[in-house]
C-alpha cells in the first residue's frame, strides 16, 4: 500500500468532495490515506515546503509551487458569475473604499489576487477568513473580503454588498472565476500521480451522486450552518468544473495567473 497524506480545508466544498475517499466508499486502488485539515492560508504556506503529497491550494499560490506540484483536474473550486464578496458596514463608493482598511483572508489567496485585479492599491489587513464577517459586523473594519460560507451570511448580519468579484470577472473576461484546486507533488512516480488523479475524479463524481451523505460528512466539520445551507453552498462550488475544468476553466486559471499551469488529468 502506498500511503498518501491529503491536506484540505474543513470548508464544506473541500470536505464534500473528499467524502468518498475518507469514508471508504471507493476502492482505494492501492493507496492508504491520511487526512490533514487546516485553513487554506496555512495549507498555502505549507505547500511552499512541499509538506504533503496531495494538498488543497489557492490558485493564487500556484506560481510559487509550480516546480514542486502539478494541478489535479479533479477537485477545483471554479464558479461562473459569482465569487468572493467585498462587503461593507455602510454603502460606499469605490473612492470611499480606498479610504478604509479591508480585511482580507491571505495574501496568497485567489480572492485577494482577484481583488487586486479589480481595484489595486487598497489598504488591507490580514484576518483569518472565518473571522472576517464578525470583524466587519463588530466595526473593527469597515469592509471585508468574504470567502467560503460567510458569503451566505452577510445580509442577515446587516452588511452591504459592494462587489461580487465573480460577477465582475465574468463581465470583464466572460470566464468563470477560479479560486482553488488540488495539487499533487511532482516527486511522486508518474504512475502514482496518474492513478490518484483518476481516483480523485471518481471521488468528486461519487460525492455528487451521494449528495446528502456527502453533505452530512461536510457538515460534521461545522461552520454553524444548517444542512440546507451547506447543500446550497456546496452545489455552487462543486460543479462540472470540479469534475474537470475543461477548456474554459483552464483558460480562467491561465487568465488569473498569467501563466499556463501543468495539469494532471483525472
Amino acid at each position: 500500500m502506498m500511503r498518501l497524506t491529503i491536506a484540505h480545508s474543513p470548508d464544506s466544498d473541500d470536505a464534500y468532495m473528499m467524502a468518498p475517499l475518507a469514508l471508504g466508499w471507493l476502492d482505494p486502488d492501492g493507496f492508504e490515506f491520511e487526512f490533514v485539515r487546516k485553513d487554506i492560508e496555512t495549507l498555502n504556506q505549507e505547500a511552499l515546503e512541499a509538506r504533503y503529497e496531495v494538498t488543497a491550494i489557492s490558485f493564487g499560490v500556484y506560481p510559487e509551487l509550480r516546480d514542486s506540484y502539478e494541478l489535479l483536474t479533479a477537485g477545483s473550486s471554479i464558479q461562473e458569475g459569482t465569487g468572493p464578496l467585498v462587503v461593507t458596514r455602510q454603502p460606499m463608493t469605490a473612492e470611499e473604499l480606498r479610504s478604509v482598511t479591508v480585511a482580507v483572508p491571505g495574501l496568497r489567496t485567489s480572492a485577494y489576487l482577484t481583488l487586486q485585479r479589480w481595484l489595486p492599491g487598497l489598504q488591507i489587513a490580514l484576518v483569518p477568513f472565518d473571522q472576517i464577517l464578525e470583524a466587519v459586523v463588530e466595526g473593527r473594519f469597515e469592509a471585508g473580503l468574504l470567502i467560503h460560507e460567510s458569503q451566505l451570511m452577510y445580509r442577515q448580519r446587516g452588511l452591504h454588498l459592494h462587489v461580487d468579484l465573480g460577477a465582475w470577472w465574468k463581465q470583464e473576461f466572460d470566464l468563470p472565476l477560479p479560486m482553488g484546486g488540488n495539487a499533487i507533488r511532482k516527486d511522486l512516480a508518474e504512475e502514482l500521480r496518474q492513478r490518484f488523479a483518476r481516483l480523485m475524479r471518481r471521488s468528486v463524481e461519487l460525492a455528487r451522486a451521494r449528495h446528502w451523505e456527502s453533505i452530512d460528512y461536510a457538515q460534521s466539520f461545522g461552520r454553524g450552518m444548517d444542512r440546507a445551507m451547506v447543500s446550497r453552498y456546496v452545489q455552487g462550488w462543486v460543479n462540472e468544473f470540479t469534475v474537470d475544468p475543461g477548456p474554459r476553466g483552464r483558460e480562467a486559471v491561465k487568465q488569473l495567473l498569467g501563466l499556463e499551469p501543468e495539469w494532471r488529468q483525472g
